[in-house]
């Protein structure tokens, strides 16, 4: 990790910078895959998987019978587990409700907003190094509340059971969150394909609304692809990226454990340490080296510590206002002092606030969302909540003392607009009012 010491403003540009990766290769090649599966439907969409997950598939469904018979190989702890995550994620979103109230603006005219649910959602879900089993109950269980008519899961078939090699080529853990959570139907395929199904349609894949879940460089690049014409997406996203803020009186343990949980994400994630402590520095990097060497992702972990950056700072604020102008994906405020600097944050996808609450609990079971927005996104965008699976439709309706309240000014405006049409529709109102 590169250690920077006091820096100035000037530097703090090339601080807050992500890795930068020349994707144009991989857009052209995304391109391509998105053209074929929209004019091929099902056959396109086997063709790749074949060729990327390396599995030949008959059928894209999974079958009940199918998730029934991996359900029944979980571990009966895992299974537990969740149940629990699922509970608390319910209560948090169910928490997010929508109570529209309808509003006299003036005399005759009252307006109103209704939360209605997207009516088809897709939801991806990785699978490869890491089955992402935890990602189904954050992106289903608010679709469920939303009340969402279909929601659609794709994920790679790259599960392999030795054991039974006729269970399917999904991660049980997936399937039984899937259950759980009330998915209608879920599919067998992954990257830039499974994208390309949920946005177009095939066959066998229907066409959804919207698209959520995170993935590789592939699956963000075909998001980003297929939203410009066809379908709406949660967020841009880039690599995972985690901001811890400590000082002397900070865990070193807990903060290097906390690093490393992001960096073990993706060789091209990023993990940033601010500290007003020099020594606290010295401690922590100590702590890193000797974590490091127990994981099971090291090589993964350590080429996203050269990423990485250390940061001594003056003081707490300036150490906030630096945080801010990274706006990070997850954000923990390990400090003696968290509650008051948690008042400071203005840019920052998820917040963890105390030594206690790892960026791990927000991930899995505390009940909030662990669908952020990465890559600086946090300055504009937030993660996924209840909202994201509604549109907020406006209501309004005026009487004919609304007309007498507004019609003029309607006029007026509309004319000095020179849109004469839109003038008209008032007028006439007006006129026949004035008839009565």
């Amino acid at each position: 990790m590169d250690i920077f010491k006091y820096p100035s403003k000037d530097q703090w540009r090339k601080i807050v910078e992500r890795p930068r990766i020349d994707v144009s290769q991989l857009n052209a090649t995304v391109a391509a895959v998105l053209k074929d599966i929209k004019e091929r439907g099902d056959e396109a969409v086997k063709f790749y998987e074949e060729k990327f997950d390396h599995v030949e598939l008959q059928s894209l469904v999974v079958t009940e019978q199918e998730i029934d018979a991996a359900i029944n190989t979980i571990d009966k702890a895992l299974y537990d587990a969740i149940l629990l995550a699922h509970d608390n994620i319910r209560k948090f979103h169910e928490s997010q409700r929508f109570e529209g109230k309808k509003i006299e603006t003036i005399k005759g005219v009252t307006c109103w907003q209704k939360s209605i649910p997207v009516e088809k959602v897709g939801l991806y879900i990785p699978g490869g190094t890491a089955p992402l089993f935890s990602t189904v109950l954050m992106l289903a269980i608010p679709a469920k509340i939303a009340g969402c008519k279909e929601i659609i899961l794709c994920t790679p078939p790259t599960f392999h059971n030795d054991e039974n090699p006729d269970i399917t080529p999904i991660h049980p853990a997936i399937l039984a969150a899937a259950k759980i959570a009330g998915v209608n139907r879920i599919y067998k395929t992954g990257g830039v394909q499974a994208i390309a199904a949920m946005a177009y349609g095939t066959e066998t894949i229907p066409k959804t609304y919207k698209i959520f879940g995170p993935g590789n460089q592939y699956v963000m690049a075909a998001k980003q692809q297929v939203s410009l014409h066809d379908v709406a997406i949660d967020m841009p996203a880039g690599p995972s990226e985690v901001c811890v803020i400590a000082d002397e009186d900070s865990n070193p343990v807990f903060v290097a454990a906390d690093l490393l949980s992001q960096a073990e994400h993706g060789a091209d994630s990023q993990v940033i340490l601010l500290t007003t402590s020099e020594t606290f520095i010295d401690k922590v990097t100590l702590e890193i080296d000797r974590q490091v060497q127990l994981l099971p992702r090291k090589e993964i972990t350590e080429k996203a510590l050269k990423n990485s950056k250390i940061i001594l700072l003056h003081d707490k604020d300036e150490a906030m206002a630096l945080s801010n102008a990274y706006a990070p994906e997850h954000l923990i405020l390990a400090t003696t002092d968290c509650e008051a600097l948690s008042e400071k944050v203005i840019n920052a996808g998820s917040v963890f606030v105390g030594k206690y609450a790892c960026e791990s609990a927000g991930d899995y079971a505390s009940g909030t969302n662990h669908t952020l927005p990465t890559h600086g996104y946090a300055l504009a965008y937030n993660g996924v909540n209840l909202d994201s699976f509604c549109r907020k439709v406006t209501f309004q309706t005026l009487t004919e003392d609304g007309i007498l309240s507004i019609g003029k000014a309607v006029e007026t405006m509309a004319e000095h607009e020179q849109l004469i049409a839109h003038k008209n529709a008032m007028t006439v109102r007006i006129k026949e009012l004035n008839n009565k």
